[in-house]
């Protein structure tokens, strides 16, 4: 057992300045809906270079407000990457959706065109409302490729980007932010301890559009708005919505963190470059996962994919080794659609890309606060694990 400090596979950087911050708002007038909230949005509207920002209490609350905008409803479908988190599927079901699991890029992990149409092709008739890709572990998805199978039957995009703030994209227009819905209806955003930037919980949904907005900030609040020139305690809800607020103390840290993407960013990067000097002796056993040509990836998880038969080691024997060796990793993900409720509902999945990212896929140690040698230290704990050394 190492005496060092466990290594855990993320976690939050907060300094002084985040401190300070939550102190100040902690002594203003406003703990919940005040004036940090509204900056928190427009900062981060301008760093992704989307007109609208609507902060909200989850990433999973911006994804159930993001179907609420668009309308999905019962008789809808919605087409998700079976490799995602949960609630990617369970948005449209909140709604009363159904869900269409397409296959994903076994190196990449990521929707694609030719995936989403296979996923179409063996579908029950039935109107496509939304596709919702998914930038798994920072990396962009196709946009135009999807975008352009999905406009074909009906539908937009939502992207779901909790892992890709910061992360760009060159389509061969120029390099284009996550967020900025150039190319889809509205992406979701998570602030998760573990993402990129963290407020404890809390999540973001942009959009170019006024109108869906609007909507999203009066579900995101009990459905109620103020008629104009109304008495001032006058308001008003012509549909229910939800108590999705961000409260002012996390907006501040929010904005506070947003300050120091670009440090979180480059840090980042820096480390993702080390693991793949670091691991590229482990080839062919050990090889990273693969980013897409157009992908300029700020990334939420280092995740690799392992040929563990080759190595007569189990997954699970080389997580607790590496546990025991003060190195924590994780998986990403579980296919959601070989959950017992989805199975139950969809019958049981055949997405042989989902199937074999699940069986090879390992998430290493990555957040800014690392230093370079401890991917030296995950690295060689991985090695060992492996009995590659």
């Amino acid at each position: 057992m190492t005496s060092r400090a466990f290594l855990p596979y993320g976690r939050q950087d907060i300094d002084e300045s985040d401190i300070a911050a939550v102190a100040e708002a902690l002594r203003s007038d406003f703990l919940t809906t005040g004036p940090r909230v509204e900056a928190f949005e427009e900062a981060f509207a301008a760093v992704v270079e989307a007109p609208f920002a609507i902060a909200c209490s989850n990433g999973t609350a911006a994804l159930h407000l993001a179907m609420l905008g668009l309308g999905v409803g019962p008789g809808d479908r919605v087409a998700v990457p079976a490799t995602t988190f949960l609630a990617t599927a369970n948005c449209v079901r909140f709604v009363g959706g159904d869900v269409i699991f397409t296959d994903v890029d076994p190196t990449t992990g990521l929707m694609t065109p030719k995936t989403l149409a296979e996923a179409l092709d063996r579908a029950e008739p039935g109107h496509l409302k939304a596709v919702i890709p998914v930038h798994l572990r920072g990396d962009v998805a196709d946009l135009p490729g999807v975008g352009a199978v999905a406009s074909a039957s009906g539908a937009v995009l939502v992207e779901d980007a909790p892992h890709a703030l910061g992360s760009k994209a060159d389509f061969g227009q120029g390099p284009e932010p996550v967020g900025s819905g150039l190319r889809s209806s509205a992406a979701t955003f998570s602030f998760h301890p573990v993402k990129t930037i963290a407020t404890g919980e809390g999540g973001m949904i942009t959009t170019r559009d006024p109108d869906l907005a609007a909507r999203m900030r009066r579900l995101r609040s009990h459905g109620m708005e103020r008629p104009a020139g109304g008495d001032p305690w006058l308001y008003e809800m012509r549909e229910p919505g939800f108590n999705y607020r961000l409260p002012d103390i996390l907006c501040a840290l929010g904005q506070s963190q947003l300050k120091r993407l670009p440090q979180f960013a480059a840090r980042r990067r820096d480390l993702a470059h080390r693991y793949a000097e670091r691991l590229a002796p482990l080839a062919p056993v050990v090889r990273l996962a693969e980013s897409p040509d157009w992908s300029r990836p700020v990334l939420h998880l280092l995740t690799v994919r392992i040929d563990f038969p080759a190595t007569g080691r189990s997954r699970r024997a080389v997580v607790e080794a590496m546990g025991a060796d003060g190195v924590g990793t994780q998986v990403h993900y579980i296919p959601v659609s070989a959950q017992p409720y989805y199975v139950a509902r969809y019958g049981p999945p055949d997405l042989p890309g989902a199937a074999a990212w699940y069986r090879s896929a390992l998430s290493l140690p990555l957040f800014p606060a690392m230093a370079d040698s401890d991917v030296d230290r995950a690295v060689e704990a991985l090695a060992r694990a492996l009995g590659l050394r």
